[in-house]
């Protein structure tokens, strides 16, 4: 029998409570951090029995608990996450936190729409105090890339969501990073690549880590490089077969974690090399499993 334990505690003392970062660099190291140690509970419960067990110290000012100090507690998180929809990402688990430790949008294939912008704005421009990262994570096997990726590679499917607004707006944005995606593909590792047997499942991939890229590139435009809070913007891609975060870096062969985004335009056709001959993307394309 397998049992996991998630254990929100506060034990009546001020160790219990974990300091915010000071920085985004302390930042992303604690969302690592996090996200490192709940893999290794599940993946030590994968292939065995017994409990798993993981508590979370909590801050009872997060709760508007805190003696001596009434009404609702005021925000102060220490990231802001967009993620995608998909019920399988709960962003909070994935990086062992609690309430009022991150400010969380989602939206299907956490696309930069304006309705997004404007929360994640609002985060900077009224949290900037506590708020010192912004992530955009994306996952695999990503529904609304999969469908953009359908829709690319056979465009009768796209005539099916033509006529409904909402849907067409999300696969517009993300046909722009599939095309792109395809054209780098073809151009790094030849025409016949898409008659590989996984060309479909690679192509989703790559898409979705480059969409997560280009989304958090584009945020640090939006919110500035040298702001005075200091705030900075990092992506990764969630695996949902590894229960880890995974982020291929330019001319790196370091993918675990989170990353900051290429600096520039230019710096992405280096950045889409790199997606490009992971082993991750290798394996795909050869039909395996992720």
């Amino acid at each position: 029998m397998k049992t996991i334990e998630i254990i929100y505690r506060y034990d009546g003392t001020d160790a219990t409570v974990r300091p915010r970062p000071s920085d985004a660099d302390g930042a992303r190291a604690r969302l690592e951090s996090g996200s490192r140690s709940i893999g290794t509970l599940l993946e030590d419960l994968a292939d065995g029995t017994g409990v798993a067990r993981r508590v979370i110290p909590l801050d009872p000012r997060d709760l508007g608990l805190a003696a001596g100090v009434p009404g609702a507690p005021a925000q102060r998180p220490y990231a802001a996450v967009l993620g995608c929809s998909d019920a399988r990402v709960p962003i909070e688990l994935i990086f062992n936190e609690g309430p009022n430790d991150l400010f969380v949008v989602r939206v299907a294939g956490n696309g930069l729409g304006a309705e997004v912008l404007g929360s994640l704005k609002y985060a900077v421009d009224h949290l900037g105090g506590s708020l010192k990262l912004i992530v955009v994570l994306g996952h695999s096997g990503c529904g609304a890339v999969s469908a953009a990726v359908d829709a690319f590679l056979n465009p009768q499917t796209y005539l099916a969501v033509a006529a409904q607004h909402g849907l067409r707006g999300i696969l517009d944005r993300l046909l722009i990073v599939v095309n792109a995606s395809a054209m780098r593909m073809s151009a790094l590792l030849g025409p016949d690549v898409a008659r590989r047997p996984g060309y479909r499942a690679a192509l989703i991939e790559a898409a979705v880590v480059s969409n997560a890229a280009l989304a958090a590139h584009t945020l640090q435009r939006e919110i500035g490089h040298g702001d005075a809070q200091g705030i900075r913007t990092a992506y990764g891609v969630y695996l949902l077969d590894e229960r880890r975060v995974w982020a291929p870096r330019a001319g790196s062969g370091e993918c675990a974690g989170l990353a900051y985004p290429p600096a520039d335009l230019a710096a992405f056709g280096e950045f889409a090399d790199t997606v490009l001959t992971t082993e991750r993307i290798a394996r795909l394309l050869d039909g395996a499993p992720g």
